[in-house]
């Protein structure tokens, strides 16, 4: 989590970048990350569909507006810079009629995790100037973007497509019905025994075999 990667990775406009902002090496770097999740909050506009998931950070360095996953990107590369360990989380974010965020309610969410001395990762909403707490619903995590997208695959073809996506999430003192319907087993043990025994014979597709060879 120290060295560069697909999507944030060190670039002239970044280096401009940390110089205007002062993102250098201190005794405090808690007080460095705090300083840089607000800095980045009031540097960009968040203005949704601006980038495409592909984009470089420059675009919106450059710019000064993007979304979630380029503030995300984009810190993670500043402090990479300065020798401070960080990485990529993908989730979802809980937003109450108290809460004003500034990012769409209705999408996945992006944030960086630092790794700190004596505290460990440490969650940090530059979008939003957050620090991640109970509200930040994280699903999954890595370098950037390009290690955790919601979707992969591939297709053959011509056709063209568009993936639409609308996230609702709710608070809840009771887990969901899904959940409540199929516990978890106390002891997997028995579903790994399962799992390697050999299926049992299919007898009835043995013996019309068995008249076939004779004919």
């Amino acid at each position: 989590m120290l060295l560069p990667s697909a999507f944030a990775e060190e670039t002239p406009a970044l280096l401009d970048l940390a110089e205007k902002l002062d993102v250098r090496r201190r005794d405090d770097p808690l007080m460095l990350v705090h300083e840089l999740n607000q800095r980045l909050y009031n540097y960009f506009e968040y203005v949704p569909r601006h980038t495409r998931v592909d984009s470089p950070i420059d675009e919106a360095i450059l710019s000064g507006k993007g979304v979630c996953q380029d503030f995300a990107h984009t810190m993670i590369a500043l402090l990479r810079h300065v020798r401070i360990p960080a990485r990529y989380v993908s989730g979802y974010l809980y937003r109450s009629r108290e809460d004003h965020d500034r990012s769409t309610p209705d999408a996945t969410h992006a944030w960086v995790d630092v790794l700190l001395p004596h505290l460990g990762w440490v969650g940090f909403d530059p979008t939003n100037n957050l620090i991640a707490h109970n509200r930040h619903i994280r699903t999954a995590i890595g370098r950037d973007y390009h290690d955790v997208p919601p979707t992969h695959g591939m297709f053959r073809g011509t056709t063209e497509s568009e993936l639409y996506v609308a996230v609702h999430v709710d608070a809840g003192e009771q887990p969901p019905a899904l959940d409540r319907e199929l516990p978890i087993p106390e002891d997997w043990s028995v579903l790994v025994e399962r799992a390697q025994q050999p299926p049992e014979p299919n007898l009835a597709a043995i013996e019309l075999q068995q008249m076939q060879q004779q004919q």
